[in-house]
């Protein structure tokens, strides 16, 4: 099994911190290392709400919150080094393309998809162009959905993977649906594992004892830290006990499942994600003022959260057509704004 240990946004948008997790996951007997990076204007709209667990970073936007959280691309070829050096692949989560391209020209040996990115298909398509082999979170999604994500990487040749995923921060375990992880591996035929937020370790052990391929779970060194993941991430002492069971066969057969995340296999949303799955995806908004019939052309749209808007798939549908009133920069397009 290949063991992620996901630092995610848990460094507080220091480089030193970060650096500790990296050692915290290392000594934790953890494969890998994994974290975020993005281009803050290409990600949010200026005023994306929160998702209810975001709002325990005492911001009041999605703007603000990721601002407190960036690291600059000189500390992601430092902390890519460090890791290495300690014997762990380096995993990054990019949100847009231009982080995409850099992490390319850092010879990443792997990506990591998050589940808010599952109907941004522009953004999929420039992922498998790239042709790194590519771990596909997919949370909140339905297998239509899922099939949808995956069609670039398949057109491309790019290799992936699939991990099963509750997007709630903690999610709750009579939701987690664990036989999902079985649907994608039966349908899809590529390796599958799961990405874990539930509080403690249980559910992650029952992944294991399932058959997930890849775990992947949120680490902190401090769960009362201020930020958006903390909360809902184990601490180091649990990181380690997790990887010790899962590494041990005999441990793994004695330790019991925890029925109530088993499920029914059914591939959907669950109703603890459907906050997250407004905020974390994405919409075509406009990216200048816009007069009333004015024709929509590339240059004035982009796709950012959150995903209460067209969708980005019809994208293409959305260039030509006409403003229906004056739109604000900002503005995350309906179908009401435009003339058809």
């Amino acid at each position: 099994m290949y063991v992620i240990a996901e630092a995610g946004p848990n460094h507080n948008g220091d480089p030193a911190i970060a650096q500790t997790l990296i050692d915290v996951a290392a000594e934790a007997g953890a494969d890998a290392v994994k974290f975020q990076l993005f281009v803050l204007d290409e990600i949010v709209s200026p005023t994306t709400p929160l998702a209810e667990y975001q709002k325990r970073s005492g911001e009041i936007n999605q703007r603000e919150m990721l601002q407190r959280l960036l690291l600059s691309h000189d500390v992601f070829r430092q902390l890519k080094a460090h890791a290495e050096r300690r014997g762990l692949d380096f995993l990054v989560t990019p949100f847009d393309a231009a982080s995409a391209k850099f992490l390319a020209s850092l010879g990443v040996k792997a990506m990591k998809i998050g589940s808010g990115e599952i109907t941004n298909l522009p953004f999929l398509q420039t992922i498998a162009a790239l042709k790194i082999f590519t771990i596909i979170s997919t949370g909140m999604s339905t297998l239509e959905e899922v099939e949808d994500a995956i069609a670039p990487f398949q057109e491309a040749g790019t290799p992936y993977a699939l991990l099963h995923c509750v997007s709630a921060y903690p999610a709750p375990v009579d939701q987690i649906n664990m036989r999902a992880m079985e649907t994608l591996r039966t349908h899809f035929r590529v390796p599958v594992g799961y990405s874990d937020h539930t509080l403690g370790l249980d559910v992650a052990v029952t992944a294991a004892a399932l058959g997930a391929q890849i775990l992947e779970k949120h680490f902190t060194l401090d769960r009362t830290m201020v930020g958006p993941d903390h909360a809902a991430s184990v601490e180091p002492d649990e990181l380690q006990k997790m990887i010790r069971i899962i590494r041990d066969k005999e441990a793994l057969r004695r330790a019991p499942l925890v029925q109530e995340a088993i499920g029914t296999g059914e591939k959907r949303c669950q109703p603890c994600e459907e906050d997250t799955r407004a905020a974390a995806r994405r919409s075509v908004v406009v990216v200048r003022d816009i007069a009333r019939h004015a024709t929509l052309t590339e240059d004035m749209i982009a796709i950012k959260r959150p995903g209460t808007g067209i969708p980005p798939k019809l994208l293409a549908n959305v260039l030509g057509k006409k403003a229906a009133k004056d739109l604000q920069a900002g503005t995350v397009l309906t179908a009401e704004l435009l003339l058809t």
